[in-house]
């Protein structure tokens, strides 16, 4: 499936205020992977499940069929695609969240403990039969209907929910129950991945990457295009440019600020790296009235040698 030298980065906003993005409804329904033949991943926790269709959902190397009633968890930074049987469409529905800002309700500056929970949570795709993991499946239904109908404290109502539903997720990831499984490069690099999308504003060094994942930095480097097809340098840079966005939809900094803050020192890096990654210039970006929507940006990235 996945198509060499080339990986899709897609980015979603969850709402201010809320915890979780719903994609829900009739918008879902399509023949799922028509004409694309390349694995994407996401920067947040993706929760799905297959109301109608059949076909294949790739987890990295594994190809799992489904069908309607399939459950699926993918955590972030996960090579993955769904593509619908040839000639069909499918309905999937998705719930898309930040657990570490759902642990940090609970758990507040207790790091130590949250980490313990993101590697639980982060160590393979969770792929199963509804029926299988129903407490679960329940959860999500509950916020999906939350969410459709936006009564009065849903957003209050969805919280308390998101709130279980992570805790019965991780009662499942701890008992492996469903894991996809087959995904030991992405493993090992998931120390670096964590640390430049925690650190993307600071100087980052590829050989501390690899000495975080207690690897060599040429053994790095393989495992890491072996995961996303794409390089440390790249995948870094995407991270500042999606903060780049986000900062200058949140506040009204000057540009030399907002490139100093995504982890850029100029503004002509800043302006460089955006065209590279968005095709366009940061501030063409900030003058699009839609780049201020609640929306999905695709981020197209072809291997480059180098850092």
């Amino acid at each position: 499936m996945k198509k060499k030298g080339y990986v899709e980065m897609r980015y979603y906003d969850v709402p201010q205020k809320e915890w979780v993005l719903a994609l829900l409804g009739q918008e879902w329904v399509r023949a799922y992977g028509e004409g694309i033949g390349y694995l994407h991943f996401h920067n947040l926790f993706e929760l799905g499940i297959c109301r109608e269709g059949t076909g294949v959902l790739v987890l990295d190397r594994k190809i799992c069929p489904y069908h309607p009633g399939m459950i699926s968890l993918i955590p972030e930074n996960y090579p993955h695609t769904t593509t619908s049987t040839e000639g069909t469409q499918s309905a999937w529905e998705y719930l898309f969240f930040e657990p570490k800002t759902i642990l940090g309700s609970v758990f507040g500056e207790n790091r130590l403990q949250i980490s313990r929970c993101m590697d639980a949570l982060s160590s393979e795709a969770l792929f199963e039969e509804v029926g299988t993991l129903k407490a679960l499946a329940e959860m999500t239904n509950l916020i999906m209907d939350e969410m459709r109908r936006k009564e009065r404290y849903y957003i209050e109502r969805v919280h308390g929910l998101m709130t279980a539903l992570l805790f019965e997720l991780l009662r499942v990831c701890s008992s492996e129950e469903g894991r996809a499984g087959e995904n030991g490069s992405r493993n090992q690099i998931q120390n670096a991945l964590r640390f430049m999308d925690s650190h993307y504003a600071e100087h980052i060094r590829i050989e501390d990457l690899a000495k975080a994942c207690s690897i060599s930095e040429t053994h790095f480097r393989r495992l890491f295009s072996e995961s996303f097809s794409i390089s440390p340098g790249e995948y870094l840079n995407m991270i500042r440019v999606i903060h780049a966005c986000e900062l200058m939809k949140s506040c009204n900094e000057p540009m030399a600020a907002v490139a100093l803050k995504s982890g850029f020192q100029t503004v002509s890096t800043l302006d460089r790296n955006f065209r590279n990654v968005l095709g366009v210039t940061p501030y063409q970006w900030k003058k699009d009235p839609k780049n201020y929507e609640s929306r999905l940006l695709e981020v197209n990235v072809a291997i480059r040698k180098g850092w």
